[in-house]
């Protein structure tokens, strides 16, 4: 007689229940739309990291683009296309805002719905916030005299606009760029506006073409009684213009109260015809309540991939808005036939032979929990990714660091492409050429870029200094970076790149290099300064920096400060804390108050007590962590969110786990917000998380019915599923997780 616990029972029916659970009713996009109030954020987060820089955003998971409403008109860095407190809106945004970001907008475009007179300018429009509905896939607010609602597809959007009263309707149609180089058309005869805006760098290249425009088709469904264009309040009836500033285009009609215009929106980063066919692909035909139930659906799916059961509604909100945030990005850029523009091009189109072509990669950030999550739940996604950076060593010639907006940038530090690529293919994630794969990372560990390529973006930053000291030393100031110096930080994230590199070598048989790289994944060691006892900066001469305080954001750091960055030794933590106190450093962090959740440096922090005698206090900080610096308001998350970086670490602490080291595969335990926890795997199974409550603190694990005594699980076991029930308690269990071959 088959026995079945009640364990199973939960999982039984939570699988039958996922599709019939609403997992988009506890996603609110507008968490984030505010400056930060939690408590590091008004300690640590100056400047641009008070706003999380998330947006409304309705897509798909991972889409070409996402629709916003739109309270900033500007594509100027840092700033999104929406912020909660603004009081006007001017439209509805076709964005290719990297959410999370402090970066810039992209190819995008802006309608505008007006009621009553033709306006081309100063038309911002009031609006209330209690009118306003949002969600992955839906979007409604109520303007002077129209209702204006969103949904979408991959690559395509539609507009619905109601009228609340008898009245003209104009529809406004701009192109956004900053730099006065869109082009506009109207077609009365067809019901069509077409147009593109060119993308042009940042960082790197900055100012120069990026080699793709963001192309558009709007179909609209009813006969326009007025037609024209525009270049800021100058209207004409020219029905095209074209690199004019503000310029767009507009139609006109008479409409009876509750009466509806739907606009058809096609988009493309290769042709109008692209953009074309992605409409007739995605859209044509369909109504705007199939879309968006369509929408509702695949983000059910894609949000119940994670099932989690709670009393508390709150943290339920707080999760899947999180989960939501972790799957805007990386950006697909294919067409539905596959064509893409080539990665630092001009102008060229490449054609995919299979999967789909990703970019916009907040690599620095987003290789550290974002990506590693998506290793977890879309293997298939992963592989594409990796596969789209194959692509781009190869059409560019050099493996991009940092590759957003389709081009090099040298943004942040680090060579984190390589410690994603060595992530996905540890795990079994292989749907690529390794071997192209290794060439172009070895490049990047060896090769110095010539003056002209390097000056593009392609190449590490100072691998040359680097390479002779095994540091940089403060004498490189890192010229043609975006962060200049910041070479005590540069030199632990390239050990660790290092390291990745390693692993991979040791797999494919290149002993020579695993050995080099081996060896140099341990530079950190020399930049460690025993008489302080933290990492310092260091001179070529071997002299160690003087004026140096632990908790100053001093230049040779990256946003941060030594205290902050000493932990940044994923790959060896013995051998850190081979060097110093490892759980005294940590305590005197938090004792101190100078752990900084809202930047991606810290993330891994509060779990390297695992390593130590205490893993409780990973319990213990985390769990504070998750309740202090993550909320369900419009300030509730504590930094820029980077490409959903800062969502995922949520993702995975809530459920009680988190990847210090991707590339090793082994996943830190922490006690979970929920009562339980459902993870769907690949090949239809399951990992079942069971809390049982009394506290913060694990007292104890059964792993399939076995007593389980280590404070991680790896990556390998975790595909295997299976039913984990953790035993929790007000007191920390100071036993737990601390034997002999108990700890990562």
């Amino acid at each position: 007689m088959r026995i079945i616990t009640t364990l199973s029972l939960l999982f039984f029916f939570t699988g039958a229940m996922a599709q019939r659970v609403s997992y988009v009713s506890y996603v609110d996009p507008l968490i984030g739309t505010s400056p930060a109030t939690t408590i590091s954020a008004m300690k640590h987060g100056a400047g641009t990291e008070h706003l999380a820089n998330v947006i409304p955003a309705v897509g798909l998971p991972f889409g070409m683009l996402q629709l916003t409403p739109q309270t900033r008109t500007t594509e100027k860095k840092c700033q999104a296309p929406y912020y909660y407190k603004d009081a006007t809106t001017t439209g509805y945004r076709l964005t290719h805002w990297l959410s999370g970001s402090c970066t810039q907008d992209y190819g995008s475009a802006t309608i505008m719905p007006l009621a009553g007179t033709l306006k081309t300018s100063g038309y911002a429009t009031p609006y209330d916030h209690k009118q306003e509905i949002s969600a992955p896939h839906y979007y409604k607010n109520e303007l002077d005299g129209v209702m204006g609602e969103m949904t979408a597809t991959l690559r395509c959007g539609m507009l619905q606009f109601t009228m609340l009263r008898d009245d003209s309707l104009y529809i406004l149609v701009t192109p956004n760029s900053d730099k006065h180089k869109g082009f506009i058309q109207v077609d009365p005869e067809k019901r069509e506006i077409t147009g593109y805006n060119p993308a042009y760098r940042i960082y790197q290249g900055s100012g120069r073409p990026a080699g793709f425009s963001g192309w558009f088709v709007i179909q609209y469904d009813l006969p326009a009684e007025k037609a024209g264009t525009y270049s800021g309040s100058k209207v004409s009836a020219a029905l095209s213009r074209k690199e004019q500033p503000d310029c767009g285009a507009y139609i006109g009609l008479y409409l009876k109260k509750g009466a509806q215009l739907r606009l058809r929106i096609g988009t493309s980063f290769t042709s109008l015809e692209g953009a074309r066919r992605n409409l007739a692909a995605e859209m044509e035909g369909k109504p705007f309540a199939a879309i968006r139930k369509q929408a509702e659906r695949v983000w059910n799916k894609a949000l119940g991939q994670i099932q989690v059961t709670s009393d508390n509604e709150k943290d339920k909100r707080i999760f899947y808005t999180a989960l939501y945030h972790s799957m805007q990005h990386p950006r697909l850029m294919n067409d539905a036939d596959g064509r893409y523009p080539r990665f630092a091009g001009d102008y060229q189109e490449e054609q995919l032979k299979q999967g789909n072509y990703y970019d916009d990669f907040s690599m620095w950030d987003t290789y550290r929990a974002q990506l590693p999550l998506f290793s977890i739940l879309r293997p298939d996604l992963i592989s594409d990714c990796v596969n789209s950076m194959v692509l781009k060593g190869e059409q560019g010639g050099w493996l991009p660091i940092f590759p957003c907006w389709n081009n090099y940038t040298a943004a942040m530090i680090g060579d984190h492409v390589t410690a994603f690529i060595a992530s996905a293919y540890n795990k079994g994630i292989r749907g690529y050429d390794i071997a192209k794969a290794y060439t172009l990372m070895r490049r990047n560990a060896f090769d110095n870029a010539g003056e002209k390529d390097y000056k593009d973006g392609k190449g590490r930053r100072a691998l040359d200094t680097y390479l002779q000291y095994g540091y940089i030393p403060l004498e490189d100031g890192v010229p043609e970076a975006f962060h200049k110096n910041e070479q005590v930080s540069r030199t632990l994230e390239y050990a660790y790149d290092d390291y990745a590199l390693s692993t991979v070598a040791k797999a494919l048989g290149r002993s020579e290099d695993h050995a080099l790289l081996a060896k140099r994944a341990l530079n950190y060691k020399f930049i460690f300064d025993g008489k302080v006892g933290l990492m310092n900066g260091r001179y070529a001469d071997g002299r160690f920096y003087k004026d140096f305080h632990p908790d100053k954001k001093l230049s040779f750091i990256t946003e941060g400060t030594p205290r902050q960055y000493t932990f940044y030794v994923p790959h060896d933590i013995s051998g850190l804390g081979a060097l110093m106190p490892l759980e005294a450093q940590l305590d005197s962090l938090f004792t101190k108050n100078e752990y900084w959740h809202g930047n991606e440096p810290g993330h891994h922090i509060p779990f390297l007590y695992n390593y130590t005698a205490s893993p409780w206090k990973t319990q213990e900080k985390v769990a504070a962590i998750l309740k202090e610096e993550y909320s369900d308001d419009i300030g509730g998350l504590s930094g820029n969110d980077d490409a959903g970086q800062m969502s995922a670490w949520y993702v995975f602490a809530a459920t009680g786990l988190y990847p210090v080291d991707p590339v090793g595969g082994q996943y830190l335990l922490t006690t979970p917000v929920f009562r339980s926890v459902a993870i769907q795997l690949p090949g239809g199974k399951r990992l079942a998380v069971q809390v049982k409550p009394g506290g913060k603190y694990i007292r104890s694990v059964l792993l399939n019915g076995k007593p389980y005594t280590k404070n991680y699980i790896t990556h390998d076991m975790l595909l295997k599923g299976g039913e984990m029930v953790m035993e929790t308690s007000p007191h920390p269990a100071v036993s737990w997780g601390t034997g002999s071959g108990d700890q990562p």
